[in-house]
């Protein structure tokens, strides 16, 4: 699994304060919102050449992250 910490960052000043990819204001919930819709890795990476394919890998570590921490705090 990717290490999402070194990509995925809060800035209060950006995007109010959404984990946004890197120094973009692409946000986590944008990616996976692309993913959902059914665009492809490729597809993303063609539109939207500042991000990786690492970067998209780092948007689903963290949202399984996330979700696994919201499960076993219930």
């Amino acid at each position: 699994m990717v290490d999402y910490k070194k990509i995925i960052q809060r800035n209060p000043n950006k995007r109010f304060g959404k984990p946004c990819v890197r120094n973009t204001r692409i946000t986590v919930y944008d990616v996976l919102g692309w993913l959902a819709a059914g665009m492809g890795f490729n597809e993303i990476l063609e539109d939207f050449p500042e991000l990786t394919l690492e970067d998209i890998q780092a948007c689903l570590a963290y949202a399984a992250d996330r979700e696994h921490k919201l499960q076993h705090n219930a």
